[in-house]
């Protein structure tokens, strides 16, 4: 829910769109719109094979969701960056299909499937085509919310073609601690090639400590701070996502 960044977190998101995905997609006839926001407050200093430096980097994605049947789903995203010296950027764009199992299979555990690709400028990662494929299983018991995205991730072009699939796990746990408050932690990271796992140095692992606010359900906003557990990985992000789901097939939007 594709490398950007240098280091980052699991590369198909990067520290541009931050999220473990739940099992659910977007109704038809509705278009949710987000914006992530997330600034690297410690990060990597040094230009590397010309890639940029995240360490003060603002990141900006637009998020696009249109529910294209009860099961299923279109993304599209919008990357860009703002960085002292190199201005504001536009960094790259995903596309990115999701189906689910639909509720009348009546399954235990909500489970979906994503599938990514996309382009990102070769200044803020020299791995500039990449696809991804998000298996997404989810479950809520009681107060308690749990997620794990086990990612796999190919490059098409760039140094790491060779490399094969890369295995990038996400996971979520978070509990409500009222109606409108849960809170908890999402996980983060890149294993590198599933032939091969790095070794812990070259591992990047990141543990957010996150708080999901449910004001209302036309509105999702997620707000966090992660810290970043190997010499790989981006030290301190912060991180927001701010979304607003619209009903389009009735011209007005979701209550």
């Amino acid at each position: 829910m594709v490398a950007l960044a240098l280091p980052v977190l699991a590369s198909a998101q990067g520290n541009y769109e931050i999220q473990v995905y739940g099992a659910d997609t977007v109704a038809p006839k509705t278009l949710m719109v987000e914006l992530h926001s997330n600034y690297t407050v410690d990060g990597q200093k040094q230009l590397i094979d010309g890639v940029y430096p995240t360490n003060h980097q603002e990141h900006e994605t637009i998020e696009l969701t249109e529910g294209v049947t009860k099961w299923s789903e279109v993304g599209f995203y919008i990357f860009t960056s703002e960085q002292d010296g190199h201005g504001v950027q536009w960094v790259g764009d995903h596309i990115r299909p999701r189906v689910r199992a639909p509720d009348s299979w009546h399954w235990p555990v909500g489970v979906s499937l994503s599938t990514e690709v996309g382009y990102q400028r070769a200044v803020y990662s020299p791995d500039t085509w990449t696809w991804e494929i998000r298996p997404i299983v989810d479950k809520t018991l009681g107060r308690w919310y749990f997620a794990v995205n086990p990612a796999l991730e190919r490059t098409w072009h760039g140094p790491d073609v060779k490399q094969g699939l890369a295995f990038a796990p996400g996971a979520k746990v978070g509990y409500d601690f009222t109606k409108k408050i849960n809170a908890g932690f999402e996980y983060y990271a890149d294993y590198g090639d599933l032939r091969r796992i790095d070794g812990l140095h070259d591992q990047q692992q990141q543990l957010f400590v996150v708080t999901d606010l449910n004001v209302s359900p036309a509105w999702e906003i997620n707000i966090g701070v992660g810290m970043g557990g190997t010499s790989a990985t981006d030290h301190l992000i912060v991180k927001g996502i701010l979304g607003r789901r619209f009903e389009w097939g009735h011209h007005t939007a979701v209550d």
